[in-house]
């Protein structure tokens, strides 16, 4: 699957401006290198064709809105307005399904209380043809969202996508091959900032309550539409150079330990080739940085760093032929896995651009799981990331 993600720096309100840029970025936003000595050029997505793009959170309105009279020029119903329009045109010219973040007005009408409205920080999906095909609310709130939306249903964060391939078979007695359409169906989880988080950061750190959602719906892909922070200052984030922020990164990973720590139970996978088992992450996070909200308050600033990476596990070899079977530890009576982490794209803390992976191909960086050793490791922390 071809996978991207538009990485740019929303104006605050300002709606026509963030599309515009969006636009440019669209068609120029990732650099390909040429050679050492020859500048990288900038291509788009017309010619890197993607199955899907995913942008940040409430992407062209901006995020830090103080209140509800702050937002409420910028409410849009589902399927309607501003960022569902440009959705639309987008997928149609494209010819890919489009994630955008947008803040949902619903009004609904009762004989006591006639147009009531409610208020979310939602994605809305649309697919090739324009039409909208689900919307998710985002269920666990930041303090900002809490200013002016309610809560989503979790259950909404599950959707079934469907994508027309091309199969080349041989068909017989021929040597040509023969393209025939075909339908997949990916399993996907779908998750706004905060819902990968503790429900208000009230619940344990170690409830997971969104990574053990993607595993119960044995779900292949996973997006996941950001405005997340970063504690760094201005100075700090322009040092990095277009390096992405590790820490934040890091973090990203760490709220999905589930699918390192328990086995992965869905049948096919995302491209459904064989191999290890692997559920693909789409981290789809802004940059830039917007006012304080208010005097009491710094800066709203954005740690971007947006990736596409899957999670990966196959039965460890050392415990094939074990006594206890080829899945299946001496220890415990728990699976044993080989988990991966592959990174095909990743982008700068600062910067604006498109973040695109074929997940077919091979990825940029793989990282591995080395054990830990010492005094209080337990279970939860008896592992680490490290580059392969």
């Amino acid at each position: 699957m071809r996978i991207a993600t538009l990485q740019f720096a929303p104006k605050l309100g300002d709606v026509q401006g963030n599309i515009n840029r969006a636009n440019d970025l669209l068609k120029n936003g990732k650099p390909i290198s040429l050679g050492d000595h020859t500048p990288s050029i900038g291509i788009g997505l017309d010619l890197l064709r993607p199955d899907v793009l995913v942008l940040p959170e409430l992407a062209l309105t901006g995020y830090n809105f103080s209140s509800l009279e702050a937002i409420k020029p910028h409410l849009e119903p589902a399927g309607s307005g501003p960022s569902a329009a440009w959705a639309r045109e987008t997928a149609k010219r494209l010819q890919c399904k489009v994630c955008v973040g947008y803040p949902e007005i619903e009004t609904s009408s009762t004989e006591t209380e006639p147009d009531q409205a409610k208020y979310y920080n939602s994605l809305l999906v649309v697919d090739e043809g324009g039409e909208v095909i689900h919307n998710y609310r985002k269920s666990f709130l930041y303090f900002t969202d809490e200013t002016w939306a309610a809560e989503g249903n979790v259950e909404r964060g599950f959707h079934e996508l469907t994508f027309q391939t091309q199969d080349s078979t041989p068909a017989q007695g021929f040597t040509d091959d023969i393209h025939r359409a075909s339908t997949r169906r990916v399993a996907t989880s779908f998750g706004i900032c905060m819902d990968i988080n503790p429900y208000k950061f009230e619940a344990p750190y170690t409830a997971w309550e969104f990574a053990n959602r993607v595993l119960d719906s044995q779900s292949q892909l996973v997006i996941v539409s950001m405005a997340w922070l970063t504690l760094l200052t201005k100075e700090e984030l322009a040092a990095l150079e277009g390096q992405p922020e590790m820490d934040t990164f890091n973090y990203w990973l760490n709220r999905f330990y589930p699918l390192i720590d328990k086995q992965m139970q869905h049948t096919r996978d995302l491209d459904g080739e064989e191999g290890p088992k692997k559920v693909v992450i789409v981290f789809a996070n802004r940059a830039g940085e917007e006012p304080a909200a208010d005097d009491t308050k710094p800066p709203a600033r954005y740690a971007g760093t947006s990736a596409v990476i899957a999670v990966t596990q196959r039965p460890h070899p050392e415990t094939k032929g074990s006594r206890v079977g080829s899945q299946e530890d001496v220890i415990g009576n728990k699976p044993t896995l080989d988990v991966k982490i592959l990174c095909w794209d990743l982008l700068g803390a600062a910067e604006e651009g498109i973040c695109f992976a074929d997940t077919t191909g091979d990825p940029k960086m793989v990282f591995g799981l080395r054990s830990r050793s010492g005094p209080g490791s337990g279970s939860e922390s008896g592992s680490e990331l490290g580059s392969e």
